[in-house]
């Protein structure tokens, strides 16, 4: 009996003498992996903190009138103007101090 487990024993420190290289290699690999996870994911955030922190809203006009009975369909800011689009398909630009500027309307093609 003990020359079994004995040999069971020599058997066994065999097999794990082959598997210790293949697993030093996996315990590389996975540490690889965890350190390029955590630079991605470091990268991510710097990146939302960079281009979210840097966003100024536009300064908006105090008051601004639309025509009678337009309704807004979208507004849109650009450098020094207040661009609305109504629900009649008319452009409406406004200055920086509310006045309105230009009015056109869109034709359907």
């Amino acid at each position: 009996m003990q020359s079994d487990s004995d040999q069971q024993n020599r058997q066994d420190e065999a097999m794990s003498a082959e598997f210790i290289p293949h697993l030093r290699f996996l315990k590389t690999l996975v540490a690889a992996l965890a350190v390029a996870m955590v630079l991605g994911l470091a990268a991510i955030v710097v990146i939302l903190w960079v281009r979210l922190g840097t966003a100024e809203l536009p300064q908006l006009p105090d008051d601004v009138t639309l025509p009678d009975g337009a309704t807004a369909k979208a507004v849109t800011f650009a450098s020094d103007r207040l661009i609305v689009l109504t629900e009649s398909d008319q452009v409406l630009v406004y200055d920086g101090k509310g006045a309105l500027l230009q009015s056109v309307m869109l034709t359907q093609p």
